[in-house]
């Protein structure tokens, strides 16, 4: 087979679709503030030292400033107990002049993180962690939906991808990310919290290679999320198919002997192929961050309402 004029796929800007995102955001926000409304405040906590953690709270706190939500961080050695966690908890809670509560991940060994996102009020809850909110998700129900599923999902709408009854393979399990992914996409569009009707397949490491391989080869949309580098590569993906990277790795630079981030996508190869592919970083990570000021302006409006 012969293609005459096979292009390179169409790189998704997560950086540009979250500048458009900003200014709807930013209008929203000012829009509260001149109906005599307080500014919408996002509380954070952050346990320990981890440096990725750091600097994800920094990545969000500067969103929410340049945004005009206001935000203060509170930090608690990694020493501190879950009961004096879920005290600070309970205490921002009740704090009428937090919109938005989240709490940073990974937690120390002997913190049940699942206790600690159970304790944060679930109109609060922004990153959408809540079991309450989960269960709204997988019942269709209006909720916080988890910020870089929501980006994802996002994404696909943004850039005009259609998801009715195509075939969708998300790669990755995991509650926060890869299963909450496969909950919007599979779901019906005409209900409460609408969906993607699409048919969807998760795989996860248990899934053979081979049969991986099979799966993504049927594909219409891939989502990877499985945390592997460089787990999806050219030889894999259908011609044309719409693939979204959500995988954060750091690793060693053979040049330089520097970090750098790589996705769950072997981009250069799989652009060849793809029709759409989101690059690492720049794509799902500007919107995910996005999304959750989203979260905190719905949170601070809800707040309105009761």
């Amino acid at each position: 087979v012969i293609f005459l004029c096979r292009h390179a796929a169409v790189v998704i800007s997560g950086t540009e679709l979250a500048r458009q995102l900003h200014r709807e955001i930013q209008r929203d926000v000012e829009e509260l503030v001149a109906q005599g409304n307080m500014r919408p405040h996002l509380g954070v906590v952050i346990v320990g030292e981890d440096p990725a953690s750091r600097t994800y709270v920094r990545n969000k706190t500067r969103a929410a400033s340049i945004l005009g939500i206001s935000s203060d961080t509170v930090v608690r050695p990694s020493s501190v107990s879950q009961e004096e966690l879920l005290e600070l908890i309970d205490k921002m809670n009740r704090d009428w002049r937090v919109s938005g509560l989240l709490v940073q991940l990974p937690l120390p060994e002997h913190i049940n993180e699942r206790a600690v996102c159970n304790a944060i009020a679930p109109e609060k809850d922004v990153d959408g962690f809540h079991i309450v909110n989960i269960g709204k998700l997988c019942l269709d129900q209006r909720s916080m939906v988890p910020a870089t599923p929501a980006a994802v999902w996002e994404i696909i709408k943004r850039a005009g991808i259609e998801t009715v009854g195509k075939n969708v393979l998300v790669a990755g399990r995991s509650k926060n990310v890869g299963m909450p992914i496969a909950m919007l996409l599979h779901t019906d569009r005409n209900h409460e919290r609408p969906g993607g009707d699409a048919t969807v397949t998760i795989t996860h490491r248990c899934t053979p290679r081979e049969r991986l391989k099979e799966l993504t080869s049927l594909a219409d949309i891939i989502i990877a999320a499985a945390g592997v580098p460089r787990l999806i590569t050219a030889d894999m993906v259908k011609e044309g198919a719409a693939v979204i990277d959500v995988g954060i790795n750091r690793i060693k630079d053979p040049n330089t002997g520097k970090l750098r981030l790589i996705g769950d996508v072997d981009f250069e190869g799989v652009k060849q192929k793809a029709g759409f592919i989101t690059p690492v970083p720049g794509g799902v990570g500007p919107m995910t961050v996005a999304m959750l000021m989203k979260n905190t302006v719905t949170a601070a409006r809800n707040a309105l309402m009761h």
